[in-house]
């Protein structure tokens, strides 16, 4: 088994390849060539070793994605250190436990206004380097110490100077805290190596040196981390995005490759209506009907069904007149492997960017498990499923449902938490997740272990997939399903403020001011119906409640993942939760406004 610098150095050894680029302040697109990358990761390295951090200190990086980010989490474990990569957006407690259970020994921040913000709540003798501005405290000062480190000591630049062993710890991530304190997640260099190759072989095996591909997901987050290996072994044309500019960005690069999360692709699809209704005319109404159309000719041959002659019909118009031109108005026209992982996705969302040939393949992964261990791709693909297992991942489900894991990629263990692993004298990791095989071995995923609930009338449901069919609705952004001991389920509910202002002409009120009409609550519970009404009946949703803002990270309700902290929402808003189960039932209508 390979450490990750061995992984790393056949690609990135002596070569003036265009690597790994980001926007400047210009907008223009700035790149470094794999031989620039590698000598300023050799540089943190060294300044590193210099500053006295030795062989399997924590470091810890609390910064957005940016080429700087990738240099130093390499350089950190190219010294035989390792990487403690922390989402800038967590909240400080969180932060403040993160660098004292991992015994961080230094911090990189983006700025020097971040530095002096984590350096209030940081344990004591921690140093911060910010990756921006000057002095001995910003990390162009800090490569060049580790320039002159290098010549000073004679160091000979040889791939991996501390880390011998490729079961030494490489990465400590820690869990998104959704149900309780972040658990540290112990990666080591053959977790991370392994699972690398068997993405690379049995996912990325069609593409080729120099195919662009574009990074929008947080490093801070495993799946995307795991990215950076693999784009870089694969020696791509790296192009590194923010969440605001994925659009823009898209047209700019057409990649061929990009990780997705559910919630961006309901986005777009949010998006391309939103900008259709703002360009009024034909277009407002034109192009939500394709959307309609393309999703329910795809649904109807994915059931296996054929297609009526007029379904056919309308969905020949909605191609020609719509459809066939989203791939390159996208920039995705050049998409071979547009993987979504994460959470869940409906396969409505799925076979809405089917219906334009824009494919969106789903995988299935873990922090615990480095992170795959399943995916679609083009040679095998079946909607509604995560795919097969992963080459040398083992995937078998227990007897209540259970999905259990083992492979090379199960994580070491928890830091500071001997015997806490679900794992198994025979190396099984029970994940949490209820799932199946299907006969032809493609793994589906149906809900979290600990978050089924059991109504009165002692029926189990699964709050994702009720939630995942609400979110199939571009009015809805967030939804989260209570019901527990309650005789049915209810939706707590956040709007698409911009379509629902722009479709009752609401653009001068506030949020708050939008969720408290009664026309817009009576259409989104309309949206919840229709969404819901192919569930069975005991997991139909007949009531709904709006929340009035954005769940948001920094009030504790979302994970810096974007997932719902269920428990911690659930209890902040007991009170909303008692008064939906106080309304009266709406009846069914028609869900235009």
């Amino acid at each position: 088994m390979q450490t990750i610098p061995e992984f790393l150095l056949p690609a990135l050894s002596g070569s003036n390849e265009r690597i790994l680029g980001e926007r400047g302040t210009d907008g223009q697109w700035l790149f470094l060539t794999a031989a620039e990358l590698l000598t300023r990761i050799r540089a943190v390295a060294g300044a590193l070793s210099e500053l006295g951090v030795i062989a399997g200190d924590r470091v810890a990086i609390i910064a957005p994605n940016s080429v700087d980010w990738i240099v130093v989490d390499l350089g950190v474990i190219f010294a035989g250190c390792v990487s403690v990569p922390i989402f800038p957006t967590q909240a400080l407690d969180q932060i403040h436990y993160i660098l004292a259970d991992s015994e961080a020994k230094v911090v990189f921040a983006a700025t020097p206004d971040d530095a002096r913000r984590f350096s209030l709540i940081a344990p004591k003798g921690i140093q911060i380097i910010s990756f921006v501005g000057e002095g001995t405290e910003s990390l162009g000062d800090f490569e060049r110490r580790g320039r002159m480190w290098i010549e000073s000591e004679h160091v000979e630049q040889q791939s991996d100077p501390a880390t011998r062993n490729a079961e030494d710890l490489a990465v400590l991530i820690y869990t998104s805290g959704t149900t309780g304190e972040p658990k540290g997640v112990m990666l080591s260099h053959r977790n991370l190596t392994s699972n690398g190759r068997s993405v690379i072989e049995y996912a990325y095996s069609h593409l080729k040196k120099g195919d662009a591909v574009l990074s929008v997901l947080p490093f801070a987050h495993i799946y995307e981390h795991l990215a950076i290996f693999v784009y870089l072994v694969k020696e791509f044309q790296y192009h590194l995005t923010v969440p605001e500019n994925v659009l823009e960005d898209l047209r700019s690069v057409r990649p061929v490759a990009i990780n997705l999360v559910p919630r961006i692709c309901e986005r777009v699809i949010a998006g391309i209506v939103s900008r259709a209704r703002s360009s009024g005319g034909i277009q407002a109404t034109l192009v939500p009907w394709a959307l309609a159309i393309g999703r329910a000719y795809m649904k109807t041959r994915f059931e296996g069904r054929s297609p009526s002659f007029f379904l056919c019909l309308k969905y020949f118009l909605a191609r020609h007149l719509v459809l066939k031109k989203l791939r390159k108005r996208l920039g995705l026209d050049r998409l071979c492997q547009g993987v979504s992982g994460s959470a869940a996705m409906h396969p409505d969302i799925a076979l809405t960017f089917a219906s334009a040939d824009i494919i969106i393949y789903q995988g299935y992964g873990l922090t615990e498990t480095s992170p795959g261990v399943s995916i679609n791709r083009p040679e095998e693909n079946r909607f509604g499923t995560v795919g097969h297992p992963l080459p040398g991942v083992e995937v078998r489900i227990a007897s209540d449902g259970e999905i259990l894991v083992r492979g090379p990629n199960v994580m070491m263990g928890y830091y500071h938490r001997p015997g806490e692993a679900p794992i198994d004298s025979e190396g099984w990791f029970s994940t949490g997740d209820i799932g199946f095989l299907d006969a032809e071995g493609f793994l589906s995923i149906t809900d979290r272990k600990k978050e089924l609930m059991k109504t009165t009338g002692g029926k189990y449901i699964s709050p994702s997939r009720i939630e995942s069919a609400i979110k199939r609705s571009m009015y809805i952004s967030q939804v989260i399903v209570v019901g527990h001991g309650r005789p049915h389920p209810a939706a707590l509910v956040v709007p698409n403020w911009d379509l629902v202002s722009q479709d009752f002409g609401l653009e001068y009120l506030s949020s708050e001011q939008i969720a408290a009409r009664e026309d817009v609550r009576d259409f989104i519970c309309r949206e919840v119906y229709h969404n819901t009404i192919e569930l069975a009946p005991f997991e139909q949703v007949l009531r709904v409640a709006l929340f009035s803002r954005d769940l948001t990270i920094e009030e504790g309700e979302l994970s810096p993942t974007l997932k719902v902290r269920r428990r911690f929402v659930e209890s902040q808003y007991a009170g909303l939760v008692e008064s939906v189960y106080a309304l009266e039932i709406r009846s069914r209508g028609d869900a235009r406004p």
